[in-house]
């Protein structure tokens, strides 16, 4: 993966970003068993879950912004474990399995007590510390975990990859809202999570700005309105600075693998970290093309082939 490149038909990140996501063939969803977790507040999660082998290990995935188990990175990656014989297990965060959570609440790209919450009751019914991945959000919040975790981490996970993580939420909140990016995927995410925060308002009237979340056009304007002072932040600097994985990359105490494409639309290049300050337990794949979430490969129009079997295959060999 270090110097993938995408078929000559498919130039570009924007390109193979959306082929990946659109046009791309992958394998369907996996007949899961959905589960339905109480959480400490009070709130509930929803955890897809497809058991393996007996005693096979677990993989665990932390979908992106908006994403579930049925994203295509996500059915990617059930297929390679499935490949394998492991457990795959995907827990959605709040309000993204299909129905809206209760408390007054969503998610964010820093959540990481979630993530230790989820990956604790995961931990407690495998036979061995898990394999986790994230891709985009899910990908720097399980950075941020590990980060907070240090040595800890171990109990409960023996080696995590972050795929196409926004490590610099400031940078990556800039490039998405230039150009194309503003009108392809801001205006995606947005058409999804403009509707989510309004019925979260109606759930808990003056619960924020109403009127400011829908004049919002960008998702500086979103976070700051709406998942800042949600989950406790001063607003949408405090949250990008404090949420972003990349300024403690090297508080991580077990094998981590952060993959970026450097021609990701909107995780520019220039943000992402270099070897030394990343500390001695990350190891950086930053092959030149592949977009966000995408890594096409294949002949047209053949099935396409996809990170995932690189990404597992480094878990396998750093568990």
């Amino acid at each position: 993966m270090h110097d993938f490149r995408a078929p000559p038909w498919l130039p570009g990140g924007n390109l193979q970003t959306i082929w990946a996501a659109l046009g791309a063939r992958h394998p369907p969803a996996p007949p899961y068993q959905r589960q339905r977790w109480d959480t400490p507040d009070g709130d509930f999660v929803d955890v897809d879950l497809r058991a393996g082998q007996p005693g096979a290990p677990w993989l665990v995935l932390f979908h992106g912004l908006e994403g579930s188990s049925a994203s295509h990175y996500a059915r990617a990656l059930a297929d390679a474990a499935w490949q394998r014989g492991w457990s795959f297990a995907v827990p959605h965060f709040r309000g993204c399995s299909g129905t809206l959570n209760r408390a007054p609440r969503a998610y964010h790209s820093g959540d990481f007590e979630e993530i230790g919450w989820l990956l604790q009751r995961l931990r407690a019914s495998a036979d061995a510390p898990l394999r986790v991945a994230g891709v985009s959000l899910g990908g720097n919040a399980l950075l941020r975990w590990a980060e907070e975790a240090g040595a800890s981490a171990a109990a409960t996970a023996c080696a995590v990859a972050a795929i196409s993580a926004p490590l610099d939420l400031a940078a990556a909140g800039a490039a998405i809202g230039r150009g194309f990016n503003r009108f392809a995927y801001q205006r995606m995410f947005l058409r999804s999570m403009k509707p989510k925060a309004l019925a979260k308002w109606d759930q808990h009237p003056g619960l924020f700005d109403r009127e400011r979340l829908q004049r919002a056009s960008t998702l500086r304007e979103f976070d700051d309105v709406f998942t800042a002072p949600l989950h406790g932040f001063a607003g949408v600097d405090d949250y990008w600075a404090r949420a972003s994985a990349k300024p403690q990359l090297a508080q991580i105490r077990i094998p981590a693998l952060v993959l970026n494409a450097r021609n990701d639309p909107f995780v520019p290049a220039a943000s992402l970290p270099a070897s030394a300050p990343a500390g001695g337990w990350v190891t950086l794949w930053q092959p030149p093309q592949g977009g966000h979430a995408g890594f096409p490969g294949g002949r047209f129009p053949g099935q396409l082939q996809t990170v995932s079997a690189a990404v597992a295959d480094w878990l396998a060999q750093h568990s």
